[in-house]
């Protein structure tokens, strides 16, 4: 009798469980295998009370005649509880995301309920249980203090939500994200795809750094980048010249607000020290955002002829000045090849290549940075010796998309001839997407040249405007003799804007 009303009420319970199961396997596709396996351990509790409650497997007046259809019930209750607890945290507080660990202890607790209650219904007193395993309790207790501490650990660090599966921390100079939290460690992952288990004692007792989150607010991580710069330059000039190449460069996983910025952190005995410091949107990217930063600001500094020195001992088997004017020869050398393989320098005489490849200013820039805008004045021209920028237009404000690619450039190669030949505005955005090099010819180099030989101008803006109808899509249609006329007519308006440019107008 006692056998069939246990059955009866476990069936009742296991309905209520069984209809709760569905309702999250419906709406929480995720939680569908767990449920189902929950189920199945339900039924087999089910099916083991069934067959007790028909066949008298062990004779009722044994002791033991009861452990049986407890172990079934506990099959039953197991199974249960947890449908029960993971509906309440999964389902009904879902939006107020409770820790996991808070529903395992609420396992726990309800097993030790339901464990209490079943051992009164058998006969057992708990009270004298209770006391009789106290003293045993606490030796357990004191064996296992490490143990426990990381259980209290892990229980106080999502109950509290001091850290959360997802966060980034820093912990004894070890950086990861936390993707796990249990009741002895929590596991970090590492930007080496190293998984390294922190035990929750040791959280508790040292100091974690939370990167990139503000109570419940995410938040960039701001990145100190060092470098140093020779006393030759005072600190105003190095400044000026990183904070230009911070607010020109886009640099991805860099925050646009706050913006970046360097400052003067000291004195060493070589050089003066400065550190760059960046807002970084994506925390597992730092160690790739950091080098690209640093590139950054190393291309900066060798446009405007700004060296970081370095301690070193170097030993020439020449004189240094000797050494130094070989590479002077062969960088001349470089730099007239370079002339003579772009078609707008080949009205060019030799001694002009030479004169002009001498006078050129070596310009990096890294990847990312932006070369020239559109809209800007201009008066000078870059010759690309090394690497890959695209061309873009800017659209209006608020328009979209913000940027649209007209072309690629690859050296060699030269682009603003507009603002060199004419101090035309840049009418396109050059953005270098790789480490490029590049040389810049300014107006006032060129200039001499012009002036000794006006006829220059002609052949240069035929090139240019050759140039031009080439990529012009609207030339491009035309027939062989139209599109002849066309770049008649432009050519003679570009060589009007030359002679008026350097003041020409008077030349023979």
């Amino acid at each position: 009798m006692v056998q069939s009303i246990t059955l009866q009420e476990s069936l009742w319970f296991s309905a209520v469980a069984l209809l709760l199961g569905l309702i999250m396997m419906r709406f929480r596709p995720e939680l569908r295998r767990s449920m189902t396996v929950t189920l199945f351990i339900i039924v087999v509790g089910l099916a083991g009370l069934a067959l007790l409650s028909r066949y008298q497997l062990i004779p009722a007046q044994l002791t033991i005649a009861v452990v049986p259809r407890e172990i079934c019930l506990l099959i039953v209750a197991i199974g249960i509880i947890r449908v029960f607890i993971t509906f309440l945290t999964s389902v009904l507080l879902a939006r107020r995301a409770v820790p996991r660990i808070l529903g395992e202890v609420s396992f726990a607790v309800a097993l030790v309920v339901y464990a209490l209650i079943r051992l009164d219904a058998v006969g057992v007193n708990p009270t004298s249980l209770i006391a009789t395993t106290t003293v045993a309790a606490g030796a357990i207790a004191f064996a296992m203090q490490s143990t426990l501490g990381n259980l209290l650990g892990g229980i106080s660090l999502q109950l509290d939500n001091t850290c959360r599966i997802g966060d980034w921390i820093e912990i004894d100079g070890v950086t990861g994200e936390v993707v796990s939290i249990r009741w002895r460690y929590t596991a970090l992952a590492t930007v080496n795809n190293v998984t390294i288990v922190i035990p929750n004692a040791e959280l508790m007792k040292n100091r974690v750094t939370l990167i990139g989150r503000r109570g419940d607010l995410r938040i960039p991580w701001r990145r100190p980048i060092e470098f140093g710069v020779g006393y030759e330059w005072t600190p105003g000039q190095v400044l000026a010249v990183v904070h230009a190449a911070l607010e020109r460069g886009e640099i991805p996983f860099v925050a646009t607000e706050p913006i970046a910025h360097c400052v003067c952190a000291g004195f060493d005995p070589s050089a003066i020290k400065y550190i760059v410091y960046y807002w970084l949107t994506d925390i597992k990217s730092y160690l790739v955002t950091d080098s690209r930063v640093r590139v950054h600001v190393y291309a900066a500094l060798g446009r405007a002829g700004m060296e970081i020195p370095i301690s070193r001992s170097d030993m020439y088997l020449h004189s240094a000045r000797q050494l130094q004017l070989t590479r002077s020869e062969r960088e001349q050398e470089s730099r007239v090849e370079l002339l003579r393989s772009l078609e707008l320098f080949a009205p060019l005489t030799d001694d002009e290549t030479h004169a002009l490849a001498a006078q050129l200013i070596g310009t990096p820039f890294g990847p990312g940075d932006i070369v020239t805008r559109q809209g800007e004045p201009s008066d000078s021209l870059y010759i690309l010796a090394r690497g890959q920028v695209g061309i873009f237009r800017d659209a209006a404000p608020g328009s979209s998309p913000a940027r649209q690619r007209l072309a690629t450039l690859a050296a060699p190669a030269y682009f603003g001839e507009m603002g060199l030949l004419t101090g035309q505005a840049r009418t396109a955005t050059i953005l270098a997407e790789s480490e490029i090099l590049c040389y810049r010819l300014d107006k006032a180099v060129f200039e001499a040249i012009i002036q000794a030989r006006p006829e220059l101008a002609e052949a240069m803006s035929r090139t240019v405007v050759e140039r031009q109808a080439a990529n012009d899509a609207t030339l491009a249609s035309l027939s062989a003799e139209a599109r002849a006329r066309a770049t008649g007519t432009r050519a003679g308006e570009l060589l009007r804007k030359i002679r008026h440019f350097f003041g020409l107008e008077n030349a023979d």
